[in-house]
């Protein structure tokens, strides 16, 4: 199995911004974007890439989908 580089992780964190799925985009327009704490967006740690990240209280959010459960999905 081949491990994802730097530069690979990076672009697909950039493409999963631009598509996030339903869940995401209700959760991140209606909630966090406006939130006191200031929330990102596909922040990426290591070779994993978190759905949103608070830096402030070291809180991470993933909503798992289907995607998980598909061959690209799985590392």
């Amino acid at each position: 199995m081949r491990l994802p580089r730097d530069k690979d992780v990076l672009e697909n964190a950039r493409a999963l911004r631009k598509s996030m799925t339903r869940e995401e985009r209700h959760l991140w327009y209606d909630f966090l974007r406006g939130y006191s704490a200031r929330f990102v967006r596909q922040k990426v740690v290591g070779r994993y890439i978190l759905d949103f990240y608070c830096d402030a209280a070291g809180l991470a959010i993933e909503l798992d989908g289907s995607q998980h459960y598909e061959a690209a999905g799985q590392l």
